[in-house]
């Protein structure tokens, strides 16, 4: 045999390897082929994670008398504040309620909860929330992550029989029925059967036809000056006459169609950057399919961030940019950032992160659905689709707040046969979005269970990158009512950076407070700046110390980047730079934004 033909011929070894290598692989379709059977069951929760939970809990509580006895006796004393309760209200119709709801609790705001014996129903359910959150709170032993997975489980399992859902026991349903003989309950099934005829055929919601982009919504002009396989980059079009110097780049998450950052005019916040006279450039992501199941978090940076700052570095040469980015867009901003600062790429003006983390030690809620057990369950069932489905995220962002955006639902749609009218907000949060299987998976494994950005472990192009190596002013909004990027979790910007940082912190959550335009009543923000040689102060100290103001923080911004900004306007660029190799290819909002 020829030494030609001998390096030709694969080894014993290496065929036995590839072999195994199969092997292995197919064992591993086995499993995610069971995990996937499962999750059609279980609405793509890991029965294993809830089980660890469950016994984690269970086990600590029976082996702590203490705690027992300490429920027992609680369960006595809010009996007794009941039978008390109960008591003095047969016989005097204003006395005042022994419990009060949770802030933000609003089920039992109407007046009819004020009268018996609704005011009965809704007093004992309280005092019983209330002691079931002593049963899954300070259990000694419980791994903090089970405890928060139980305490929501039993929050839900609540919520699920408040009276406020049922018919009988909630005075307003009632009342509705008497006034107009049933007739609610009947359209409230007309409404119901509707809604499910749209989701079992995959139609969007009644209402949100009036929401078409383009059309009724991002409706600012502009043209695509750029398209890859991943984004399109939208350039808007001037309405004064000149343009400040430095140019505004928005990345927006990839899990939301970009636009709600430009809804209708009134509250469009690119309209109201383009008033002011920043030449505006806006990326528009492509909602992924099966065929994109191998798009990585790095094909992210690459062909979004890094291929749209070349493209504005074109169409705007010689002019640094002020680079912004929307929650998951914030936090892949703040990658590409970290990334450009450790190789001297100065192409940045400053970095402003919306509603965006870089630390995950406390990501709130959503942390309840991100643990090893539940990632390998979640990767399952993407390895079968090649993507996470749109349903599936919308679902777990509607558990996250089911009293506002599930039950309440529930009784005005379904219970007292009304229709809420569908505004623009509400329309853009159906239009949601698939994220690639491999994509996501990475993003949770390495930034929600490993916290590598955090902890200057996130590598790109084979070189670990850190938060301080962005060196750019900062201009960074959380938002008070935030599930998603809780404030005091983005507020860990300052201890992760070594530049200027100036921090909003505003009402609302994590979209509304974000779409705050000027105007808006009873909006309200703090602000304050720290500068690189200043003090630190924890979250509690920076809510005491931080200037409380009235009406938008989007006023707070255009100055602040009009401070660290060229004092001279020039002439408005052209839309695109077809020499260069940009032209206009088509008007806003583009084709991307329409895939459904």
């Amino acid at each position: 045999m020829t030494a030609a033909a001998s390096a030709a011929k694969p080894s014993t070894a290496v065929v036995a390897a590839g072999e195994e290598s199969v092997g292995t692989e197919g064992f591993r379709a086995i499993d995610r082929m069971s995990d996937v059977f499962v999750a059609q069951a279980t609405a793509g929760f890991s029965p294993a994670s809830l089980a660890l939970a469950f016994f984690d809990w269970s086990i600590h509580l029976a082996a702590a008398p203490g705690k027992r006895a300490e429920l027992v006796n609680k369960a006595e004393r809010k009996t007794s504040r009941l039978l008390g309760y109960l008591a003095a209200a047969s016989t005097h119709s204003d006395t005042p309620p022994c419990i009060e709801p949770l802030p933000g609790d609003y089920r039992f705001a109407a007046e009819g909860w004020k009268k018996q014996p609704y005011a009965a129903f809704a007093q004992a359910f309280l005092l019983n929330q209330q002691w079931w959150h002593n049963v899954t709170h300070e259990v000694p032993g419980v791994t903090p992550h089970h405890e928060h997975v139980i305490s929501f489980l039993a929050r839900q399992l609540l919520d699920m029989f408040s009276p406020s859902n049922n018919p009988l026991t909630n005075p307003e349903v009632v009342t509705k029925a008497v006034e107009t003989g049933g007739a609610n309950f009947i359209q409230g099934w007309r409404n119901f059967v509707e809604d499910a005829t749209r989701t079992a055929t995959n139609q969007p919601p009644v209402g949100t036809d009036g929401f078409i982009p383009g059309k009724d919504v991002a409706v600012t002009p502009g043209k695509v000056v750029y398209r890859n396989h991943l984004i399109e980059l939208i350039q808007y079009a001037p309405t004064t006459d000149k343009a400040r110097a430095e140019p505004v780049l928005i990345i927006p998450a990839w899990i939301m169609k970009y636009y709600i950052l430009d809804l209708s005019p009134e509250n469009s916040l690119v309209r109201y950057l383009v008033e002011q006279g920043h030449t505006v450039f806006c990326v528009s992501w492509r909602n992924p399919d099966a065929a994109d199941r191998d798009l990585t978090m790095d094909d992210y940076r690459r062909m979004g961030v890094m291929a749209a700052l070349d493209a504005v570095g074109e169409i705007v040469p010689d002019r640094k940019i002020h680079a912004t980015g929307y929650c998951l867009g914030g936090t892949l901003l703040a990658i590409a950032a970290a990334a450009m600062g450790r190789t001297g790429d100065d192409r940045l003006a400053s970095v402003t992160l919306f509603a965006a983390q870089i630390d995950f030690t406390e990501p709130g809620e959503l942390a309840l659905f991100v643990d090893h057990s539940e990632m390998h369950f979640l990767e399952s069932v993407m390895w079968n689709r090649g993507y996470l489905a749109a349903d599936q995220m919308a679902g777990a962002f509607q558990l996250l707040r089911t009293n506002d955006l599930v039950w309440s639902r529930h009784v005005r749609e379904y219970l007292m046969g009304e229709r809420a009218p569908m505004i623009d907000l509400m329309a853009w949060n159906a239009d949601s979005t698939r994220m690639p299987y491999r994509m996501h998976s990475e993003y949770l494994r390495r930034l929600y269970l490993d916290n590598e950005l955090a902890a200057g472990r996130f590598m790109v192009d084979g070189r670990p990158v850190a938060p301080q190596n962005i060196r750019v002013p900062m201009f960074v909004v959380g938002t008070e009512r935030d599930h998603v990027a809780p404030w005091r979790s983005v507020y860990k910007v300052h201890q992760l950076t070594d530049t200027d940082v100036t921090f909003v912190l505003t009402s609302g959550g994590h979209n509304a407070g974000i779409v705050s335009e000027p105007g808006h009543p009873r909006r309200r923000f703090r602000v304050a700046t720290k500068h690189v040689a200043d003090l630190d102060l924890g979250p509690e100290e920076w809510l005491l110390a931080a200037e409380q103001k009235d009406g938008s923080w989007w006023i707070e911004w255009t100055q602040w980047l009009g401070a660290r900004s060229s004092s001279e306007p020039i002439p408005h660029p052209g839309m695109g730079a077809p020499d260069k190799g940009y032209p206009p290819i088509e008007d806003a909002p583009g084709t991307y934004v329409l895939q459904r």
